[in-house]
């Protein structure tokens, strides 16, 4: 006969696992809430500055990516109260992640990585995006100017990162690069919205960086299918900034000193 202790022993550790992720799941949708403005704006063309002056303050507050945003319809000399609001933001959600971090270090990490691994992304895509836009300066490391390294990242959020050989929560490098992914992304758009803003400096600056980031991709042997399938896409946003630059060109609007962007 078969002992039935072997499925009542199944559903208690069936039990356990649901337990678990029911509260992962708790904690990844307040970090879901925060990025649920960015991700209509991205798939569905909401315009999301506009969509979030409609709601409660309090709801469009809550979201780093609608903050962000709004880097898309104000000067460049303008945007401190703009990063400020977004590093509070940022703030919160990194006390999010020390929940999420302080539940998942007891249970296997690529077991229920996936269940948090999308909202964690675009946190650091908003993070970087909010420090090359000149915000988070004092957690730059001195290596780079226009953006934060995966160790600066990692010291921000106070995450480990990139581990191989212990078996607890950790930013991986390939979240860290789909997030420089979704920021190039997102700089793409910035360089057509500065232009209707009569900003053409911008876009040179835009195009230098990602052209430079485009460069360092170019020299990694990416193995993640979909990493390699997503980083092949910057090219589409370097030639989107470019189509910009030239067009800048023609109407003799390329700032003095960057026609060698």
């Amino acid at each position: 006969m078969i002992d039935q202790l072997i499925f009542e022993n199944l559903q208690t550790k069936i039990d356990e696992e649901s337990t678990v992720r029911d509260e992962l799941h708790e904690i990844i949708q307040s970090l879901a809430r925060r990025g649920y403005l960015f991700q209509l704006g991205r798939h569905f063309r909401v315009d999301v500055a506009a969509w979030s002056q409609e709601l409660t303050v309090d709801y469009a507050g809550r979201s780093t990516q609608a903050i962000l945003s709004r880097a898309h319809s104000t000067p460049a000399d303008q945007l401190k109260p703009v990063l400020g609001d977004a590093t509070k933001e940022i703030l919160a959600q990194k006390q999010e992640v020390a929940r999420l971090r302080a539940v998942a270090d007891k249970h296997p990490f690529y077991k229920y990585n996936g269940l948090w691994t999308r909202e964690l992304q675009n946190l650091v895509a908003s993070i970087e995006l909010c420090a090359w836009l000149g915000g988070l300066q004092e957690h730059k490391g001195p290596s780079s100017t226009s953006f934060m390294t995966i160790e600066d990242v990692g010291k921000f959020l106070e995450i480990p990162v990139n581990l191989k050989e212990e078996d607890a929560f950790h930013l991986t490098i390939e979240e860290y690069l789909l997030a420089l992914i979704a920021m190039v992304e997102e700089l793409s758009r910035l360089a057509v919205n500065s232009v209707t803003l009569g900003d053409y400096n911008r876009p040179m600056e835009i195009s230098n960086f990602i052209k430079e980031l485009f460069a360092g991709f170019q020299l990694l042997n990416l193995k993640n299918d979909i990493l390699r399938k997503r980083s092949d896409g910057i090219k589409y946003s370097v030639k989107k900034v470019e189509d910009v630059v030239y067009d800048l060109s023609l109407r003799n609007l390329v700032p003095k000193g960057g026609a060698s962007a």
